[in-house]
């Protein structure tokens, strides 16, 4: 599912606000307004003013009263409210949160209280983007208020020049805890189809029987099918390997690390994490964003990884492609995964002739638009076409996904392409 727009969606079915059970966010009370309808009416009409935020056009005519109350003054704080209405709380509320921290975090720990997680983190969100909160971060006890997830992180890095030394402590360890996170949820996974997809790609002549590649070897053996008995005598068997240490497969993460990127660039730095962990892998991870940035030594720490990049600034594809480019010593056990929107502000024509040169060497090169959860991302699509007619079509990928997708790219079998229609 993905999150509402703001905290004050509305299911039609349900009444939930922000896609979750308002009943459930705030213990099992029931209705407070003052109105005269009955039960679950009366009760459809109380979620309804939460969701409308009180206009005096929002047609409800419900009051509300105690938590209902407080709830509404922690919406009403961060997305307005109409002219004339009045917060029901014991205190009024007008909209926004104004300059200063201890009311910041008040408001923090009001939404955590009436909120579940993933509400509290679309608010945090259109808080930071709203009201532009983002410089309050860059204390220590707002960093310790918050709810960490992938989009803080993003926002903590773009603020790591700003950032004081007071805080940069309590940043990394807000931003290690959601990389931990993230480890826990995709390393297991990633591991083991990797290792299947490198087995797999160990191709062997004299496979036992358990080993036999049979889609392969009927493939090569056509030529001797036989139309009287209708079957084929493979004379060459095709089996899967077994992938030891020494056999590798060279894998080039190529990060833009655009402003708009961010979420994409703390997954890709937890998965570059997760490859060079993996001994059969040889892994090196290149940021970009008008300059290159090599963080291939820094692997054993994604958390030192994402304070080595620097959001926002430009695009140079190219440049970053031409460096990439340089680092390949076997082509044909390589792949390049660029991950960008591919607004490109550097040479479009030789950005393509790299691409099309290093997939003519033998690389299997793919390009993600974004790898995140955050649905379709916005994107050069002229650019998209023209890869997609030198066969290195561009696509947006989730964390779930992307484990297939290098699989794919391993064993040089079509990619796992999601249907967008």
């Amino acid at each position: 599912m993905t999150a509402p727009a703001n905290a004050r969606e509305v299911n039609d079915d349900t009444g939930a606000i922000g896609g979750t059970d308002a009943t459930d966010a705030t213990g099992p009370t029931g209705p407070t307004d003052d109105t005269d309808a009955p039960g679950a009416a009366g009760e459809r009409l109380r979620r309804w003013r939460l969701v409308l935020g009180g206009d005096e056009a929002d047609g409800t005519g419900c009051v509300l009263a105690g938590q209902d109350a407080a709830m509404d003054g922690a919406l009403t704080a961060l997305y307005g409210k109409g002219k004339g209405s009045k917060a029901q709380s014991g205190r009024d509320r007008s909209a926004g949160l104004g300059a200063s921290a201890p009311s910041v975090a008040r408001w923090l720990g009001d939404i955590r209280t009436y909120f579940p997680s993933s509400v509290v983190q679309v608010m945090q969100r259109d808080a930071i983007d709203r009201l532009g909160l983002a410089t309050l971060l860059l204390e220590p006890e707002m960093l310790e208020a918050v709810e960490a997830d992938v989009h803080l992180v993003g926002t903590l890095l773009s603020l790591n020049k700003a950032m004081p030394e007071t805080t940069k402590e309590t940043a990394r360890a807000v931003v290690r805890k959601v990389v931990e996170d993230l480890e826990k949820r995709l390393a297991t996974r990633t591991r083991a189809t990797l290792t299947g997809a490198l087995d797999r790609s160990a191709r062997i002549s004299r496979p036992r029987h358990h080993d036999i590649d049979w889609n392969r070897t009927i493939a090569a053996n056509l030529k001797h099918y036989l139309p009287e008995y209708r079957t084929i005598v493979p004379e060459r068997l095709i089996g899967y390997g077994r992938a030891s240490q020494s056999v590798k497969k060279e894998v080039i993460l190529c990060i833009d690390q655009s402003g708009s990127m961010a979420a994409s660039v703390v997954y890709a730095s937890v998965f570059g994490a997760v490859l060079a962990s993996m001994r059969s892998i040889s892994t090196r991870l290149v940021v970009f964003d008008t300059a290159v940035v090599d963080l291939t030594d820094q692997l054993d720490d994604p958390v030192d990884v994402l304070f080595g990049t620097q959001l926002g600034g430009g695009t140079d594809i190219n440049r970053a492609l031409a460096y990439c480019q340089s680092q390949i010593t076997r082509p044909a056990d390589t792949v390049v995964v660029l991950i960008s929107d591919l607004y490109e502000g550097g040479i479009r024509n030789e950005m393509l002739k790299r691409v099309a040169a290093m997939k003519a060497s033998g690389v299997q090169f793919v390009t993600l638009l974004a790898l995140s959860d955050e649905g379709a991302p916005a994107y050069d699509r002229e650019h998209a076409a023209a890869l997609a007619a030198l066969d290195a079509p561009a696509f947006a990928c989730t964390p779930d996904l992307f484990p297939e997708v290098m699989a794919a790219a391993i064993e040089k079998r079509p990619l796992p392409i999601p249907d967008t229609r």
